[in-house]
């Protein structure tokens, strides 16, 4: 279901409930949402949590993206990334042709810089950027693991579909960062990588996550422990290790399981404190400002939103922390502040996500659900406000 002009996701639930013939009492009973929480939804007057979507879309059997009205198309077209999207997809679906006769692959270790540089530009928000260097890239580094098929070609490949990943799922495209990421797998597998297969695992849950579907995330999250456990012990492994368990414990926090979350917090903070900050791993933005972004989050999920807008207002991020883990703590805390009434500094925290990382803000589920919610609470805020709305297409 496209996004309507002046839409918001509690219409869109209104209208898949009506098409379904159900009253608002049989969506509740479906979905066990309390009454009056649908129902100030449906009008706009709630803001839909990922919780509530995550249910409804279980309750309704459609996708979480059809809830929420992913992807974005008018600001995507308005940005000219709709038409960065199917050369990614051709350049995902070309894996296992063998090498291209057209192709003349540059030495391993130039495709290697290209992506890490690609990897950096993801985590500065330079989503543009990225979308439209990638399938050219793909397909180069294709052709080149075919030809050299050794650990390292395979491992390079494993890298750019995780790239991949990144970029769709951030841009709105579950499907394509599904097809992304068992790509990164089959890569990996080739490459023999334990790590990277465990990272795969931890990608795979987060989708899961964002689809509602807590118990099979949480199995993922297993999975890719039982993984790291073939890696060779080190840092890289602890990083990996620490990083599922921060994705376990916002996965237990939205399924409502408070002791579970907070125990893999427990861990990941233990893992942090000997490690230190390893944003350098893997891109994972791993250590100790991690651990405590991750703590709102999961406070934030649990509705305890009080204490993770006092703890987010004190989590201090390093300056080079990457602008796209910035942009998404401000999310985080602007969505804790607007549910604890703080709707001024709310707003603060939308402009700071902004600011930090322009084009995955407008794109980020939080940020848009939180200026719903901002505006439907009808309070005075400055004229920015109206402009910020615009900026969203909202």
């Amino acid at each position: 279901m496209p996004a309507h002009p002046h839409d918001h996701t509690g219409a869109r639930i209104k209208r898949l409930r009506l098409e379904r013939h159900l009253t608002q009492r049989a969506l509740c009973d479906l979905s066990q949402i309390p009454y009056s929480t649908l129902t100030k939804t449906e009008q706009g007057r709630l803001p839909a949590s990922p919780y509530l979507i995550a249910c409804v879309a279980r309750a309704l059997s459609v996708e979480v993206e059809t809830v929420t009205g992913q992807p974005y198309a008018a600001e995507l077209r308005a940005d000219e990334l709709d038409v960065l999207i199917q050369p990614n997809r051709e350049a995902l679906d070309v894996y296992d042709l063998g090498p291209d006769p057209d192709i003349t692959p540059r030495p391993l270790q130039l495709l290697q810089d290209d992506a890490e540089h690609l990897l950096v530009a993801v985590r500065a928000g330079e989503i543009k950027q990225v979308a439209g260097q990638l399938p050219g890239l793909i397909v180069e580094a294709t052709t080149a693991a075919h030809l050299a098929d050794t650990t390292e070609g395979w491992l390079l490949l494993a890298s750019y579909y995780r790239t991949a990943y990144d970029v769709t799922s951030k841009l709105g495209y579950p499907d394509l960062a599904t097809i992304a990421l068992s790509r990164m797998e089959w890569a990996a597998e080739r490459g023999s990588g334990a790590v990277i297969g465990g990272m795969y695992r931890y990608m795979r849950a987060l989708t899961y996550l964002r689809a509602g579907q807590y118990r099979t995330g949480d199995r993922l999250i297993r999975m890719g422990l039982g993984a790291l456990e073939q890696a060779d012990t080190g840092r890289e492994r602890d990083v990996l290790v620490g990083q599922l368990h921060l994705g376990a414990a916002v996965m237990a926090a939205r399924a409502k399981s408070k002791d579970a979350a907070e125990g893999h917090l427990e861990e990941a903070g233990r893992i942090a404190k000997a490690t230190g900050d390893a944003s350098d791993v893997h891109w994972l933005s791993f250590g100790p400002t991690n651990v405590a972004v991750h703590r709102v989050s999961v406070l934030a999920e649990l509705d305890e939103y009080g204490q993770a807008a006092q703890i987010g207002r004190a989590v201090k991020m390093p300056k080079d922390w990457p602008a796209s883990r910035k942009s998404h703590h401000f999310a985080e805390v602007a969505r804790a502040q607007m549910w604890d009434g703080s709707l001024d500094d709310a707003f603060g925290n939308l402009l700071r996500a902004r600011k930090a990382a322009p084009q995955q803000a407008r794109y980020h589920q939080t940020v848009r659900e939180t200026y719903a919610g901002l505006e439907a609470a009808k309070r005075q805020l400055p004229d920015s406000f109206l402009s910020y709305g615009s900026w969203l297409g909202a």
